[in-house]
């Protein structure tokens, strides 16, 4: 959604994507790094990956990582979007050390409701699955159900319908803008702690198309 609120507004050129990671993938989402480089081929858009030293550095140590990483990359930019939601500080936060460097900090969904912001997702034909339970939050049982209307009708009350508090985290599978949609191959839940992840892999029709 931040995405495609940037690309429709005239005041801003998206001109690529960056992502942090560890090992071989992104934390919490638990999404493997080829998936989000087939996720950016599918877009048309180059995609800077940013390696960090552990899950959770100090907070200078991330910031520089970002900054420079992004600094680094030869892609020219004046802005940096992050899809927020919440009016809690963290913007003020994301401002902290991207405005240092020279860049305007963008929040086009903040201030958003979540259940606006939910429909507006599925009505856009965004499809996403759910890849990462928080259990301390919410039901195991829901991880690896596709993100559409049965599945916010059937959240427990205080679960926010974007997951906006960390209950759950998602996989786009197919937007607006994807050449096509993403292929993936499930290999079963795994269940071993508080967070319960989809274990996924990219279907063989994809590995060529996302190789780098």
């Amino acid at each position: 959604m931040t995405l495609l609120r940037l690309q429709e507004n005239p005041d801003y050129d998206v001109v690529g994507l960056y992502t942090t990671y560890v090992g071989d993938g992104v934390p919490f989402q638990n999404t493997p790094l080829n998936v989000v480089k087939a996720q950016a081929d599918r877009l048309g858009l180059p995609l800077i990956v940013i390696p960090l030293p552990e899950v959770f550095p100090p907070n200078d140590i991330y910031q520089w990582l970002v900054v420079e990483g992004i600094m680094q990359s030869g892609v020219g930019i004046d802005a940096v979007a992050f899809g927020d939601m919440f009016c809690n500080g963290i913007a003020d936060y994301r401002r902290s050390y991207i405005e240092p460097a020279g860049w305007e900090a963008v929040f086009p969904l903040l201030g958003n409701r979540p259940a606006s912001l939910a429909s507006e997702i599925i009505n856009r034909g965004i499809q996403t699955r759910v890849c990462t339970i928080d259990t301390a939050q919410l039901d195991g049982r829901f991880c690896g159900e596709m993100y559409n209307a049965d599945f916010l009708s059937s959240l427990p009350g205080g679960v926010d319908l974007c997951g906006e508090d960390g209950e759950f985290h998602t996989l786009v599978l197919d937007m607006p803008g994807f050449a096509s949609p993403l292929s993936i191959e499930d290999c079963g839940i795994n269940c071993d702690g508080r967070f319960h992840f989809l274990e996924y892999r990219l279907s063989d029709s994809d590995f060529t198309s996302s190789a780098v």
